[in-house]
């Protein structure tokens, strides 16, 4: 499809349709497409893997976890095109002792949001790769060849 042929009003009603296509598939469940989309390939190749934990959704509006595992592991899901993760919002900043999630699933797309690779940390190695983000006080993780390393590589 080429779309400098398209008008710029049409270019933009083309979103909503490509939004609502991808929920029709169950591929993503709100509009946030990058979220969505890395949730949709963990699934997919945890689901595929043989030796991988099966996957499901976690309930709408869990804090903290994107999928569970049917051993009730909890999975928190990032996505990301650049060098870190978006931000934990609902993590405390303070050190709690409590542990939010057993795995944490990175999920790497290139520019155009093709699947490059996707790894898991425990939540020891997301302790220890944690950094808080300024301006927002809250917890990323920067993607580092060390990190890369160390994680499990699922694909």
């Amino acid at each position: 499809m080429d779309l400098t042929k398209f008008n710029d009003d049409e270019v933009i009603s083309l979103y909503p349709k490509i939004l609502k296509e991808l929920k029709k598939r169950d591929i993503i469940r709100t509009n946030n497409l990058v979220g969505d989309l890395g949730e949709y390939w963990t699934r997919r190749k945890y689901n595929e893997t043989p030796n991988l934990p099966k996957l499901q959704d976690a309930p709408k509006s869990t804090k903290n976890i994107d999928a569970i595992s049917v051993k009730g592991e909890r999975y928190a899901i990032k996505s990301t095109s650049g060098s870190g993760t978006g931000v934990f919002a609902s993590l405390p900043i303070e050190k709690d002792d409590k542990v939010y999630f057993e795995y944490l699933v990175i999920v790497i797309f290139d520019k155009e949001y093709i699947l490059k690779e996707i790894y898991e940390l425990s939540w020891n190695q997301f302790e220890k790769y944690r950094r808080m983000k300024p301006p927002e006080n809250k917890w990323n993780v920067p993607i580092t060849k060390e990190l890369k390393y160390d994680a499990k590589k699922i694909f």
